[in-house]
């Protein structure tokens, strides 16, 4: 079973035989290939809002099981009330396709009336690394996943200035070279958690916990 995992930059032959191996365990005879146009692909990872008509197979979680949420955080300390004391401050944002590390954020800031000069947006490589710049007091905010930032905000005097929706910003596709052995692969994915192989998760966004089926995720959303 052909499966394309497009990393945005996280290629790791580590995270692809680990993985690998695991969906191998599970009844799913998966060869995982990065960054793959293959015709034959039956799944197909990839970060971003999904397009008009698409509809994932599985979509990608937070650490509590939830469709990830955009969010700029600020230290306690600074006591910013909200993102338009941003204006011509120093901040971070993620590097790569993810909307959540920079385009919703940003978007976010412009529709506060808050431009700022590329000058001021330091692109970090990951969540930690974005966090990690702004408990250094290298900027004055950075963005974040609000799952994802949550258990490190009391301890590090942090607090959440904006969070966006909940929204899809990762996700499993299916393609043509799907077939309906392919559901023993979906399901194998649905089961493990970023918990359970780190090095195998490595392949994702740092905020992915997992996966969940689109159409349960859509119950959910619409029950709230």
């Amino acid at each position: 079973m052909l499966i394309g995992i497009e990393p945005d930059g996280r290629v790791s032959e580590v995270a692809r035989r680990r993985l690998e191996g695991y969906l191998n365990t599970q009844g799913c005879t998966a060869d995982i290939r990065f960054n793959s146009n293959d015709p034959a692909r039956a799944l197909v990872f990839r970060v971003g809002i999904p397009g008009a008509g698409e509809s994932p197979a599985l979509v990608a979680v937070n650490s509590a099981g939830d469709l990830p949420q955009p969010a700029w955080i600020t230290r306690r300390s600074a006591g910013v009330r909200g993102l338009a004391e941003l204006e011509d401050r120093d901040l971070a944002t993620v590097a790569g396709q993810d909307p959540l590390g920079a385009e919703l954020p940003v978007e976010a800031l412009r529709k506060e009336g808050v431009s700022p000069d590329p000058g001021q947006l330091y692109e970090a490589g990951d969540y930690s690394s974005a966090l990690g710049l702004l408990l250094h007091n290298n900027t004055h905010a950075a963005v974040s996943e609000l799952g994802f930032v949550e258990p490190f905000l009391d301890k590090n005097g942090l607090v959440v200035t904006w969070s966006g929706p909940p929204l899809i910003a990762a996700a499993w596709y299916r393609h043509a070279g799907w077939r309906e052995a392919a559901a023993n692969c979906e399901q194998a994915l649905v089961r493990r958690q970023r918990e359970d192989d780190r090095q195998a998760f490595a392949a994702f966004p740092e905020w992915v916990a997992g996966f969940a089926r689109h159409d349960s995720q859509h119950s959910e959303d619409s029950s709230q």
